[in-house]
């Protein structure tokens, strides 16, 4: 494509590497998302799973890394991207792939493996104010990752398992350990898988109805991070925003919303790219 440029975006979190190829084309000022692929790291050296992603979407494309890409842009823990270009804060990262899905956004939430971050944004993309939970577990993707092990289900299991419950139990405790004890008898009294999984949903979703209280949120809302991908948090929140008498507040999920933080980084490559063009032009001029 003479009339585009290829950057790519990776973002490193604690359990997966998210990376996406974009391409941007001058001449029309279009974005569009070419490829991805999303790596468990495991107990692997995440270095080496950016690296194998890296090429993979490389390979795919037959495209070279020298000649062909742009801008490699690191998001997350970055210092495990060695051949990146730059590196953009998670945070607007996530806020500019969240405009990426959902251009009307007015709010975008991050709800990510480490914590959840309701984040203010212009039309742009741009941060304008957030509000962010604890390092409390209990409150991530990754404290869902650990009870969906305990009750032998696969990620992809959960939000559909947690949509079949119709009497769900809500955890107590406010931090991971207790939290993870209250599911243990959860299943001590026979309480069934879709109605655990369910009040984990609800037990989230509640930090996340007061995060946007606490900012006082626009909508529309989008819902983007791992948890984004999980139908049953999304009704969750969608319950308790018109229990809690917030119907007002509409929100949108994406099926790719695991990679908002690789396609944001991405998008701000190409943006940096750019920038740094036009102004090496205008000191040649």
């Amino acid at each position: 494509m003479e009339n585009s440029i290829y950057t790519m975006g990776v973002d490193v979190g604690g359990s997966y590497v998210k990376a996406v190829l974009m391409s941007y084309n001058k001449e029309t000022g279009d974005h569009k998302l070419v490829d991805k692929q999303t790596e468990k790291i495991r107990k692997r050296n995440p270095k080496d799973v950016v690296v194998e992603a890296v090429d993979l979407l490389l390979e795919r494309n037959n495209l070279n890394y020298d000649k062909d890409i742009s801008y490699l842009a690191s998001t997350g823990e970055g210092e495990m991207v060695e051949k990146k270009t730059g590196h953009f804060y998670s945070m607007t990262s996530h806020a500019r792939g969240g405009v990426y899905f959902s251009p009307e956004a007015k709010t975008v939430v991050d709800m990510g493996g480490l914590y959840v971050r309701a984040i203010k944004i212009d039309p742009r993309g741009k941060v304008l104010d957030y509000k962010m939970t604890g390092q409390c577990a209990s409150g991530s993707g990754q404290f869902i990752e650990n009870i969906s092990r305990y009750l032998g289900l696969a990620i992809e299991e959960v939000g559909p398992m947690s949509l079949k419950a119709d009497n769900p139990e809500v955890p107590s405790g406010i931090c991971a350990v207790l939290a993870e004890t209250d599911v243990i008898n959860l299943v001590s009294k026979g309480l069934s898988t879709p109605n655990i999984v369910k009040g984990i949903n609800i037990s989230i979703a509640q930090r996340v109805i007061k995060l946007l209280g606490s900012l006082r949120t626009e909508s529309p809302i989008a819902l983007v991070g791992g948890m984004g991908m999980n139908a049953g948090m999304i009704q969750a929140i969608e319950e308790l925003a018109t229990e809690n008498k917030k119907g007002e507040l509409s929100f949108i999920s994406h099926p790719d919303a695991i990679y908002s933080g690789a396609i944001g980084a991405a998008l701000w490559g190409g943006f940096r790219y750019h920038k740094l063009k036009e102004k090496q032009a205008s000191v040649v001029a």
